[in-house]
């Protein structure tokens, strides 16, 4: 079982915007803004039909990053840790 350090609040995602080189802003898991339920589905179940074919295989979490200068968005795909308990 792997588990999104960033999604867990065990590690901050910092990026830079690569447009201004401003900071960028987690806005959370892409799953999130396919409805009003999403987020409370089984995650592994969702990276199956999210567009991003590897992220399941790789152990990656595609989150959505802000750029509050210059208001682009990009999608960053964070590292999951695999976790000891199962």
């Amino acid at each position: 079982m792997s588990i999104c350090p960033v999604c867990n609040q065990l590690s901050a995602a910092q990026y830079r915007c690569p447009s201004c080189l401003g900071n960028m802003k987690d806005s959370g898991r892409v799953m999130d803004y396919y409805d009003d339920y999403s987020p409370y589905f089984d995650i592994d179940s969702l990276k199956m039909e999210d567009g991003y074919p590897d992220d399941e295989k790789e152990k990656q979490c595609p989150h959505v990053f802000y750029c509050v200068h210059c208001a682009s968005e990009n999608v960053l795909l964070i590292h999951e840790w695999r976790s000891e308990c199962n």
